[in-house]
């Protein structure tokens, strides 16, 4: 309907729907309308489909009295289109996507697909016509086709097909909602295994193809992480270390360390996690790639955790110093998940700061500046995670300083997020400021006690609940 009206361009459906809202103010006498706009993530989410729930009251008002329809026709996925039939005489017989399926009870180390490693279970992002669907089945057939062509050894393209999908899962995992690709992940993982296992592997062959297992491992632990299991989590970690000692990789070492010290923080074992940072700064000697800045990060976050104020603020100067002599490496050069960008640094140092407490204001401005650092980020550097995160950190520290309506208007690009975003870090981090909120007398009712139903709103649908 957007289309038919011409107005999927973000700024003509801005003024569309601002001049909408500011005509229902004054037709229903309810003032609090005329201000109302949509963020262009927001409209983007409409527009492609990647609507799990409903918008807010207000928004399905507006967008009802723009469409004369309702909220539920109007967001409701478009009807299936037929696959295009192969040539007559083809062989080539492309299966229309089935959904994702993936067990993860909380005994369980691994991540399995429900229809086995080479099922072709596919999720794609919201918005990708039949005919990028078609390509990306076939791109994934293709290279299962290659691995068993060319047999039990492991050939040039073999590695290189390898390689390269490993590099797209990389970048895609900041990126991308989780239920987007863990299917590719979990075949990825399980296609490097059986060659480990199976292939007759040269030795050079075997220590890339440790380096990619433990890649991939390492964002299944991520993944497991992200869906509330830190149990599986660090099974897949000790598993991605493994692999990282077959391949003899220092950088890789200290890379699932840092996971691992990750892990335990959002578990809630802070002084566990600043063992692993530690761990990982042993493994890290020599190594100059942005993982020896992370290390010292997470130390930090970590000891703020703890309360312990210098151990926090050497953590900090070490990150700084990290970043002066950084020199990127192997694993920066695959990037995503496998890189530290400087946004992540601003970020990870405000929430040092707001936990530890001791300037709130310092807090705030910390956090101000890696909100900003987010909305100017280049593609490489964004992960809306970690955006997520500078913004919650940026609400706990104006509630520290007695500022609700401030800590409403930081808090809000992240109970926008779709259902499919909502890990298991971001929902903590929501759950910090609910309880921030509780704090200190502030259970009163006004807009700390609407911003606190609106999080539990937000909490009572995780990513997890999505992925089954």
């Amino acid at each position: 309907m957007t289309l038919q009206r011409h107005w999927q361009v973000y700024k003509t459906f801005l003024l569309r729907f601002e001049e909408a809202a500011h005509r229902l103010a004054l037709d229903e006498g309810d003032p609090s309308l005329a201000g109302l706009s949509v963020s262009k993530r927001q409209f983007e989410r409409w527009y492609g489909g990647a609507v799990k729930t409903r918008p807010y009251p207000d928004q399905c008002r507006v967008l009802e009295a723009m469409f004369g329809v309702s909220v539920d026709l109007l967001l409701a996925p478009a009807p299936a289109a037929s696959p295009p039939m192969p040539p007559v005489g083809s062989s080539l017989v492309i299966p229309p996507p089935r959904p994702l399926s993936v067990l993860l009870p909380p005994e369980q180390a691994q991540l399995l697909p429900a229809g086995g490693p080479f099922s072709s279970e596919t999720r794609f992002e919201a918005g990708t016509t039949e005919l990028e669907r078609q390509v990306a089945m076939a791109a994934r057939r293709a290279l299962r086709f290659t691995v068993m062509a060319e047999g039990s050894s492991v050939g040039p393209e073999t590695l290189g097909q390898i390689q390269d999908e490993v590099r797209r899962l990389t970048v895609a995992y900041p990126r991308l909602a989780l239920p987007t690709f863990l299917g590719d992940l979990v075949e990825v993982q399980d296609l490097t295994f059986r060659l480990l296992e199976h292939g007759r592997v040269k030795p050079l062959q075997a220590r890339e193809l440790y380096l990619l297992a433990g890649i991939t491992s390492g964002m299944l632990a991520k993944a497991s992480h992200d869906l509330g299991n830190p149990s599986a989590a660090m099974m897949q970690a000790r598993t991605a270390f493994v692999c990282a000692d077959n391949a003899d990789h220092h950088a890789m070492r200290a890379w699932v360390r840092s996971l691992q010290s990750l892990i335990s923080y959002w578990a809630g074992r802070p002084a566990e996690a600043a063992d692993y940072a530690t761990l990982g700064q042993a493994a890290a000697s020599g190594v100059r790639g942005t993982t020896s800045v992370w290390l010292a990060c997470l130390s930090a976050r970590a000891h703020a955790l703890l309360g312990d104020g210098e151990a926090t603020r050497t953590a900090i100067q070490q990150a700084e110093d990290a970043r002066s002599v950084v020199e990127l490496d192997e694993l920066d050069g695959f990037g995503g998940i496998m890189t530290f960008p400087a946004p992540r640094q601003l970020y990870y140092v405000a929430e040092a700061t707001v936990h530890l407490g001791e300037d709130p204001g310092l807090g705030e401005s910390r956090s101000e500046a890696a909100v900003n650092a987010y909305r100017n980020a280049s593609e490489d550097e964004w992960a809306f995670g970690d955006e997520a995160g500078a913004q919650t950190d940026l609400a706990l520290a104006r509630i520290a300083r007695g500022e609700i309506e401030g800590a409403v208007e930081a808090v809000r690009p992240v109970l926008d997020l779709p259902a499919e975003q909502r890990n298991f870090g971001i929902t903590s981090s929501a759950q910090r400021v609910h309880a921030a909120l509780h704090a200190n007398g502030r259970r009163s009712g006004g807009a700390g006690a609407g911003l606190r139903e609106e999080i539990e709103a937000f909490t009572a649908t995780p990513t997890s609940v999505l992925v089954r």
